[in-house]
């Protein structure tokens, strides 16, 4: 066993990979079973002996798209030294989305939140859970901060957490709609002021 996956695991993670660019490009309903064969150069009956149906797929290449952006976060978040530092690894993850290290199409979040919405429960319920993940981890360095000192003791860091999410999701919402990153870099700004307006 190479890299100590079976056969049938290194083929899932191929199909996983292959497709994660065109599920968070075309979305879930965009994407076909002729994309997937195209981007394999596998059977449908390779892909369906590995995946139950598309949605297995779509899930799993969620799962991966969310990881990659996590990887990038924390690589830069470990090399942070102050909470305040911590916080603008999201601006700056973020402000340079269009690097190698991101998944193709941008964020998997509010790809598949504005897709799946009311169509889609396992989809949503895959976005709602990233969501809560991600206020959370905000919120929980907020909170580090504000007991280190740092940041003002009256700091609410649900709210700022959120604001955090919705000024970046609607900054890159924006840019693609528009075609226009310095959008997004515009509105990272925004979020920049908001991480300094805490510190003590």
């Amino acid at each position: 066993m190479e890299n100590g996956l079976s056969k049938s695991a290194r083929t899932k993670q191929f199909i996983i990979e292959s497709t994660a660019g065109i599920f968070n490009t075309k979305g879930y309903a965009g994407t076909s079973l002729s994309d997937l064969t195209a981007a394999t150069q596998l059977t449908k009956g390779s892909i369906y002996g590995n995946f139950e149906n598309k949605e297995d797929v779509a899930l799993s290449v969620f799962d991966y798209n969310l990881s990659k952006i996590r990887r990038a976060i924390q690589s830069r978040m470990r090399k942070a030294v102050t909470y305040q530092d911590k916080l603008m690894v999201y601006a700056e993850v973020y402000h340079s989305f269009r690097g190698e290290r991101f998944p193709v199409g941008g964020c998997p979040i509010i790809n598949t939140a504005i897709e799946a919405d009311d169509t889609h429960h396992a989809l949503k319920q895959k976005a709602a859970d990233a969501l809560q993940s991600w206020k959370k981890n905000i919120a929980d360095l907020i909170n580090a901060g504000i007991s280190s000192g740092e940041f003002k003791a009256d700091t609410d860091s649900l709210q700022t957490a959120l604001s955090i999410i919705a000024l970046i999701e609607g900054g890159i919402m924006i840019a693609k709609v528009t075609d226009t990153p310095a959008n997004l870099d515009k509105v990272l700004k925004t979020v920049a002021l908001l991480i300094m307006q805490m510190k003590v």
